[in-house]
């Protein structure tokens, strides 16, 4: 999976436990360890902004891209239109 969650990290460097994070976000532990360990398809930007008001940080300390080393395609991913933007 090219996006990696960095929940992790954010939580040792504000040596807060996962459940004290879930809590004050308001999410359950069990939809917050779907995120951080890289299993969610999907976040809510409200959840987003939650988590970075409260762990203090960006979007960008939280999720960051890695190129896909098997070498997948976007265009699998596309609605609508190929990569040049035309149908």
């Amino acid at each position: 999976m090219p996006i990696i969650v960095d929940i992790d990290v954010m939580l040792a460097k504000r040596k807060m436990p996962v459940g004290v994070l879930a809590e004050r976000v308001g999410i359950t532990p069990a939809n917050l360890a779907v995120l951080k360990n890289g299993r969610a398809k999907a976040v809510r930007f409200t959840t987003l902004e939650a988590l970075c008001e409260v762990l203090e940080c960006q979007p960008g300390d939280l999720l960051r891209w890695e190129a896909d080393s098997v070498g997948g395609s976007l265009e699998a991913h596309s609605v609508g239109s190929d990569r040049t933007g035309t149908s």
